[in-house]
């Protein structure tokens, strides 16, 4: 059974770096587009960035420049690298891939059929 389980989040201060990791488990994520999206409270699940099965990558427009997503193939993760952090950044970051959204280059995330339980991510300001 496909599982993903994200790592890394934390409570941080404004301009300070988080990692967030999202390990695969029962699936290979080489042949698979794997995205990253978060939600605030009271708000609607948006995308964050994604990278596609040929590791072509897109970036919500309020990310770019500060977060870079990457994977590794060897350990079947896909992390998220967050620089510059502020305070409109605190989320549940969760990780996703399956379905529509795995196949292509979607940021929908009603495309996605796996999903992370979720890191929390909180920026002070």
């Amino acid at each position: 059974q496909a599982q993903l389980v994200e790592s890394g989040g934390g409570l941080v201060q404004a301009g300070d770096s988080l990692r967030l990791s999202c390990a695969a488990y029962g699936l290979y994520i080489s042949g698979l587009s794997m995205a990253w999206f978060r939600q605030a409270a009271g708000k609607e699940r948006e995308f964050v960035a994604a990278v596609s099965r040929s590791d072509g990558t897109d970036y919500a427009e309020f990310v770019k420049g500060r977060f870079t997503i990457s994977r590794d193939k060897t350990k079947n993760t896909v992390s998220l690298q967050m620089d510059n952090l502020k305070s409109d950044d605190t989320a549940v970051y969760y990780c996703a891939t399956g379905g529509i959204g795995g196949q292509g280059r979607s940021q929908k995330a009603s495309d996605f059929l796996y999903w992370g339980q979720g890191t929390q991510v909180t920026v002070s300001s």
